[in-house]
């Protein structure tokens, strides 16, 4: 079955471009013109990934990616922004509040195509590995979910995948630009997409509470996972 994305973008001309892009792909596509529609067609229709422009009427397109982070049923629901070239802090916040990966306006429609191919592959679940543990924290590919002491922890698809790669790396250094062509799928290293990978670690650790201790940051190199880390 096609995957189902939602394009939340009030601008007629790059919503009917996503839109031709994507169904051509073979995407099934639905559209919203604001954060208001966007969070009534998330409830109604669940789809598989949302891909949300920041500078919405109404509503923000912040303030909806906020939303879908506090509600359970979506807490996990892939989330790829598009911003402006200049609303450099805005996609910090979107990241902070939880956001997947961003594309800046004006874009490729083919690099969106396959920001959005990659984000859904990644947040599927795997089939392989068996689950991992360290102290409380477990980690479970199979499911693609992490716990600790029992208790899921709503990570998005690229915070699971993150700490993966971390936990993966067996103990060694990985560096930021590694980690945004492992994770993110891309390879570029300029100071906006390094700080991309500094947000997620961020708040991967706020969400794994004192299992966030075994992530160590490496001063100028980048991250690595202290499985003994106490």
């Amino acid at each position: 079955m096609a995957s189902r994305v939602l394009i939340v973008e009030d601008e007629r001309d790059i919503r009917d471009l996503v839109v031709l892009h994507l169904q051509r792909d073979g995407y099934q596509v639905s559209t919203a013109g604001s954060g208001e529609e966007a969070l009534l067609q998330v409830k109604h229709s669940s789809p598989d990934l949302v891909l949300l422009d920041l500078m919405l009427p109404g509503m923000s397109g912040l303030e909806v990616c906020r939303r879908l982070r506090q509600e359970q049923a979506t807490a996990t629901l892939p989330i790829l922004m598009l911003t402006a070239k200049a609303d450099e802090v805005d996609r910090v916040v979107g990241l902070e509040m939880g956001a997947d990966d961003y594309v800046v306006k004006p874009f490729s429609p083919k690099e969106l195509v396959a920001r959005v191919h990659a984000l859904l592959r990644r947040s599927r679940p795997a089939l392989e590995s068996a689950p991992t543990t360290f102290g409380a924290l477990t980690i479970d590919p199979g499911t693609h979910r992490a716990s600790v002491e029992g208790k899921v922890v709503p990570l998005t698809p690229k915070e699971f995948d993150l700490l993966r790669a971390l936990v993966e790396a067996r103990g060694r250094v990985l560096s930021r630009e590694f980690l945004l062509d492992r994770v993110w799928a891309y390879a570029r290293s300029d100071e906006v997409e390094s700080r991309t990978v500094d947000v997620h670690v961020r708040r991967l650790r706020v969400k794994l509470a004192a299992e966030g201790r075994r992530i160590l940051t490496v001063k100028s190199v980048g991250y690595r996972f202290d499985p003994d880390a106490g």
